[in-house]
């Protein structure tokens, strides 16, 4: 696949707006490993390959084990992520696709449970920050950190 544009070229002012809330989210207090998790399941429902290796691959630099990595597409049926982390994925899915259902009133208390509202609006800005990504690389065919794979 090739390239179709560098976006930060033709666009520096916006993406340097979009760099700095990517930097505030980063540093938003909420754990690391909870953003890895959000922004690598996010990406994988929006299909987007350069995110999906990016997040992978910085979430172990981060320490995040391959087991909980592979497991995150399946994590409903995985007992390694946290009763919080569970909550976070949840949320995720829901904010990701909520053009599908919206977000349940039943979702949002449940996920108050593991989160302070002022956690859950920086989750949130979070999972947009991601879903903004995704939607820039997808349609622009972000080039990838890493050689493609030779075909056999």
């Amino acid at each position: 696949m090739k390239q179709r544009l560098q976006f930060f070229a033709k666009a520096p002012e916006i993406m340097k707006a979009v760099s700095a809330l990517n930097k505030a989210v980063d540093e938003c207090g909420l754990e690391v490993s909870l953003l890895h998790l959000v922004k690598l399941r996010a990406s994988q429902i929006n299909g987007c390959s350069f995110c999906v290796e990016m997040h992978s691959r910085e979430a172990r630099r981060d320490g995040e084990t391959e087991q909980r990595l592979y497991l995150v597409a399946a994590w409903k049926e995985s007992p390694l992520f946290s009763e919080r982390e569970r909550a976070g994925l949840a949320w995720t899915e829901a904010v990701t696709l909520v053009a599908n259902d919206g977000v349940p009133d039943e979702l949002y208390a449940r996920t108050l449970e593991h989160f302070s509202e002022e956690e859950l609006v920086k989750l949130s800005v979070a999972i947009g920050m991601i879903n903004t990504w995704n939607r820039l690389c997808i349609p622009f065919h972000a080039i990838h950190p890493m050689p493609a794979a030779k075909a056999a």
